[in-house]
Formats: C-alpha cells, sequence, structure tokens
C-alpha cells in the first residue's frame, strides 16, 4: 500500500512526460501574470444570507475561501531521464495578513519560481520563507498587505465526527470545495508509507477526514463549522490500492502554526532530538518473547553522541514513557517529543531485562 502527497505536478523533456507520483496536471504554456489574473475565478461578493444562511458549508466557503489561494510553482527535477523541468500546483492558506501563506512542503519543494493566485483573481509572485520537511509544512511570502488572513484553532483537537470542509485547487479547479467529516484523530503515516527511510520522515498527529482530499489539494485548508482552520491538507490513500473511499489526511492548525511561526521568525524549525531509530513493538512479538509488555517503541539503533547514547540508552531497549505521556508506539515517541524543547531534560521509561528503568535524558537538538 502507499499514499500519495496532494500536490500535482508535470515534468517534461522533449516530447516525454513523466508524471509524479502526486498525479499530472496538463502541460500548459507559460502564461503572462495579467493574463493569469484575468483566468483565475473571483470570488462571490454575495454576503450570507437567505438560502446561503441554511447551508452550513456554503457559510464556512464563504467565510474561509477568500484565505485560500492556488500555488503554481517551477521546479526542476532529477530523473532516471535527467533533468527535468515542469510545472506544479498546490494550495495554500493566507496565515498572516502581512503578506505570510502557509502551504505543504513538498509543494514548493525544488520550486525555481513561485506564484500565488488569489480568490478574488489576483496574483503574486512569492519566495519561500522556510520549509520544515519533517512536518510537512512550508511558508510563502507575498509583497503584499491587509490579506485575508484565515482564522487558526489552535486551543482544541478536532472531535471524531464533526463537520470538516476543505477548500483547495484539485486537478487546478481553484476554490474548490468538498466536504465531510473528521474520521479520526492522532492519525500516523510511517516512514514506508511516506517514502522515507527514516522516522524523521514520518508524519504523525494527523487527522482523518472522508472530504475529498485529491492532487492538487496540498496546502490547502481544513475548516470546522464556523471556518476556522483545524487543520492543512496533505495527503491522501488511493481508493484503487487501499479499496476505501475518501481516506485523507491534514496536519493540526496547532502544529502548522508552531512551525510556521518558526519558520518566519528564523528560517528554520528546531526540535527535540533523542537520537533514536525505533519501530513499533507489536503485541505478536511481544507473546513470542513472554513480555509483560504488549506496546512500546522498540530501540533498533542508538545514535552515536546523542542524548539517548548519554542517557543511557541500548538497543533493545522497548521505551513506554516520555515523562507523563505513554508511549505505545514510535509515532506516540515522536508526538510526545514535540511538547520538549531542545535542552528540556526529561524521564525516559524503558523496558529492559524484565524490569524498567527511568533514564534522564537531557534533549538535544535537530532541525528540519
Amino acid at each position: 500500500m502507499s499514499w500519495r502527497y496532494t500536490s500535482r505536478s508535470v515534468f517534461v523533456a522533449a516530447s516525454l512526460a513523466l508524471v509524479s507520483l502526486a498525479g499530472c496536471s496538463q502541460e500548459r504554456p507559460a502564461a503572462k501574470e495579467d493574463d493569469a489574473a484575468k483566468a483565475s475565478p473571483k470570488a462571490s461578493s454575495r454576503s450570507p444570507s437567505g438560502k446561503l444562511a441554511e447551508e452550513p458549508v456554503a457559510l464556512v466557503a464563504s467565510k474561509v475561501g477568500p484565505s485560500v489561494v492556488q500555488v503554481n510553482v517551477r521546479a526542476v527535477q532529477q530523473t532516471p531521464l535527467g533533468t527535468q523541468r515542469g510545472e506544479g500546483i498546490g494550495s495554500g492558506v493566507i496565515y498572516r495578513p502581512d503578506g505570510y501563506i502557509m502551504t505543504n512542503n513538498h509543494v514548493v519543494e525544488d520550486a525555481t519560481g513561485v506564484n500565488v493566485a488569489f480568490a478574488d483573481g489576483t496574483t503574486e509572485k512569492a519566495r519561500v520563507v522556510g520549509t520544515a520537511p519533517n512536518t510537512e509544512i512550508a511558508v510563502l511570502e507575498v509583497n503584499r498587505d491587509n490579506l485575508p488572513a484565515a482564522t487558526y484553532d489552535t486551543e482544541e483537537m478536532p472531535i471524531v465526527g464533526q463537520l470538516a470542509v476543505a477548500i483547495g485547487s484539485p486537478s487546478g479547479f481553484e476554490s474548490t470545495v468538498t466536504s465531510g467529516i473528521v474520521s479520526g484523530v492522532g492519525r500516523e503515516l510511517p516512514p514506508e508509507l511516506t517514502g522515507g527511510g527514516s522516522e524523521a520522515r514520518a508524519l504523525i498527529d494527523l487527522i482523518q477526514t472522508d472530504a475529498a482530499i485529491s492532487p492538487g489539494n496540498s496546502g490547502g485548508a481544513l475548516a470546522d463549522r464556523d471556518g476556522r482552520i483545524i487543520g492543512i491538507n496533505v495527503a491522501y490513500l488511493p481508493p484503487g490500492e487501499t479499496g476505501a473511499e475518501n481516506l485523507g489526511f491534514a496536519i493540526p492548525a496547532d502544529t502548522a502554526v508552531s512551525v510556521a511561526d518558526q519558520l518566519i521568525d528564523t528560517g528554520k524549525v528546531s526540535t527535540a532530538y533523542l537520537g533514536i531509530l525505533t519501530t513499533d513493538l507489536s503485541p505478536e512479538d511481544a507473546s513470542r518473547f513472554d513480555l509483560p509488555v504488549d506496546s512500546g517503541a522498540l530501540v533498533e539503533q542508538v545514535v552515536p553522541g546523542s542524548a539517548a547514547e548519554t542517557a543511557g540508552v541500548q538497543k533493545g531497549d522497548i521505551i513506554t514513557a516520555l515523562g507523563d505521556a505513554r508511549i505505545e508506539s514510535y509515532g506516540d515517541l515522536l508526538g510526545a517529543l514535540r511538547d520538549y524543547k531542545p535542552g528540556d531534560s526529561v524521564i525516559l521509561t524503558v523496558f529492559r531485562d524484565g524490569d524498567y528503568k527511568d533514564l534522564r535524558v537531557t534533549l538535544g537538538e535537530k532541525s528540519g
């Protein structure tokens, strides 16, 4: 089984087109900025009244739509056929009125040029302020003030079953609205699904939704009934491979805001670093080795010179807690680490040789 990022791109060399894993858009000639502005659909000026006031999804779209943009990217990519030049389409959400916009890291990765199409039909060149591959958040900046910034809900985690409205540019259809519910919270996309080979590329604490997420939705908005952003859309699992419809995922708003603030302030993200590679302890393995614990993060490797090595963590240890947080998987461990800063001291509980041990760890720092 595999998953798909939700940006949409096409790379061409001579007359041969290579389609990225995220899907492809139709190849099109480069348009002048004025032409692109004319072609972009303008947001409706109709105020929420009458029938519109009775439609909760329409109300959300009316409120959030002006804050969602289309991100157009020119990029260069190395492929088996050599250097390919191409174009990509993603989405973004206005973060601050003074020109800052959130999107996904993979939307602007390797970009040689970026412009943003706003819901009012205008376009603007953008620069990449910073990217955070580990959380799949990136920040763009345009030379414009008084932008209609969205409102982000960073206080409460969404609840399963609540209304979820996705807005973005699937396949380049700008300001497309789909709706559904929050299908799950705290979801994980491990490295084997995200295409990376280390825990750094795992995506954790994701919101799952059945609101249709498609190529081009990457970086777009997932909003609640009140028009607050609860997540930044990032990926979906293709129904042709899973047999299930509408398995979409979004990065929670609190994570996105925290990362965006760091990127704006410093251009990078600094996170607490333990220095281990882990895998999940399965109940089957626990039963096979007659372990008294049936879940946890099994340490496969300890990085030399890391905080974990200094604290005495060993290969084969089963991590069951970090501070007050119970650890049942490597995703739990990565999530718990987000609550700490580099230099913080915390108790790491491990199961080793038939006994539990508390190890005090002074966390290191990792950028990205």
